[in-house]
């Protein structure tokens, strides 16, 4: 087959094959466009209904996934209507894809584990974007979820990238609401009464605070006495905020309660340690001699 023959036979592919790729193309990125602006509307009108953060996140989460999982469908679609006119008969290639499949199947376990694990995540609401999670060994916000993976920022900065299938316990710390559990310890010779009267009045000043007031949902829990440690009474209390907002709000209460505590005079201790020289049968003890020496500096005075 000489040149003209072979663009003659092109020209005419062109013609007929050629358009109908072209039309098929032209249809599928249509499709695309439409059905991304379709889910966009669909969630957006299911968002403007939702007056909770946790709502909101679980929307976000399936949007994501429901926009990528109809466009794999859609391009599925486009290849296989495409191929016929290349030449390529889908028969053969769908006999053999069964077989490819199921031999794949078995080198893919991972990958079949991690979308099934991905499904049950999903549809449980285990984990939503925007969630403060420990999996795997990493914890972190979340940025992204799909069918097969989830992907973690932590603290630095740094993304984790956590294979649905590796996923065996969620610790979810924002789950509808959050805590700030702290322990704060005192001197033995404080007033406990004292010290939780004062914490009292540190969360009453931070719910009245513009800047705090919307985050916290309840007044201060005290737990009680915890422990007697080696130097410090512990007392154990709990603050009940909006997710993600436990951090913040803690850190900013334990400000307030050591200024509190400087300016009523209540001693947060340094670790104590107590000599004991031991005491015989009648009680006597053993007397204890402590000397006291001055050594002279390379400048000459005395120290």
């Amino acid at each position: 087959m000489d040149f003209h023959e072979i663009w003659i036979s092109t020209k005419s592919w062109l013609l007929t094959g050629g358009v109908r790729v072209l039309v098929i193309v032209v249809l599928a990125s249509i499709a695309l466009a439409v059905t991304r602006m379709i889910v966009r509307r669909i969630f957006s009108v299911l968002a403007a209904k939702q007056s909770s953060d946790e709502g909101q996140k679980r929307l976000v989460t399936l949007r994501s996934v429901v926009a990528w999982a109809s466009g794999i469908v859609i391009l599925t679609v486009a290849i296989m209507m495409i191929l016929p006119e290349l030449g390529i008969e889908i028969g053969p290639i769908l006999a053999a894809a069964g077989i490819v499949g199921l031999a794949i199947g078995f080198g893919a376990q991972q990958l079949v584990q991690d979308v099934i694990s991905g499904f049950f995540i999903l549809m449980e609401n285990q984990i939503r974007v925007g969630d403060v999670v420990n999996i795997a060994g990493k914890g972190g916000l979340v940025e992204r979820v799909t069918l097969r993976m989830t992907v973690l920022r932590d603290l630095s900065g740094a993304v984790h990238y956590v294979r649905n299938g590796q996923i065996d316990l969620v610790t979810n710390m924002t789950m509808d609401y959050a805590y700030y559990l702290f322990d704060v310890g005192v001197a033995y010779r404080e007033s406990t009464d004292e010290v939780v009267a004062v914490a009292k009045e540190v969360d009453e000043d931070l719910r009245a605070d513009e800047a705090f007031k919307d985050d916290i949902l309840e007044p201060l829990e005290v737990l009680g006495v915890d422990k007697f440690g080696d130097s410090a009474v512990v007392i154990k209390m709990r603050l009940k905020t909006r997710p993600i907002k436990q951090w913040r709000v803690g850190r900013e209460f334990n400000r307030r309660l050591k200024y509190a505590f400087d300016k009523k005079g209540i001693e947060i201790p340094y670790p104590h340690v107590t000599v004991y020289m031991g005491a015989g049968k009648q009680g006597e003890a053993n007397p204890l001699y402590v000397a006291m020496e001055r050594k002279e500096t390379a400048d000459g005075n005395g120290a």
